[in-house]
């Protein structure tokens, strides 16, 4: 089978396009309005969409213990500005047994929670706990 200048140049699209989007690896796919150092809006939802995260990332959302959450607080994480809450429990692993309680922090974009820092020793530094029961109570 012989293939023709034109199929090999279709052939060859996508490497081409793929190597023009390459290479620049400060940039970021985002799909919301980054606004980097403007100021960001509250995440009045917070609450609820850590719980509705939480319920899907974790192997086993029933019975989480000691949870507390600091309330949303502006700041600069990677460069940008952001609402950042953190938050303190201590889940089951896959077998059953409790981990000890680890600090995370939860970063909003445009009011919406973005992502979840599993090491959050700065951007938590000095915030104000307080009781999260909610997580507590979560089922699957």
């Amino acid at each position: 089978m012989v293939i023709s200048a034109k199929h090999a140049a279709i052939l060859l699209l996508p490497l081409a396009l793929a190597a023009c989007a390459g290479g620049d690896e400060s940039r970021s796919i985002t799909y919301t309005d980054d606004r980097g150092v403007a100021n960001q809006p509250y995440p009045a939802n917070y609450r609820a969409e850590i719980l509705a995260f939480l319920k899907t990332w974790l192997n086993n959302p029933v019975g989480v213990r000691d949870a507390v959450l600091a309330e949303p607080v502006q700041r600069t994480v990677g460069g940008r500005l952001r609402y950042v809450s953190c938050l303190r429990f201590a889940a089951r692993d896959s077998g059953g047994a409790y981990q000890e309680a680890r600090e995370r922090a939860v970063l909003f974009v445009d009011g919406r929670l973005d992502r979840v820092i599993e090491n959050a020793a700065e951007p938590c530094a000095g915030v104000v706990y307080a009781p999260f029961p909610d997580l507590g109570k979560m089922t699957r």
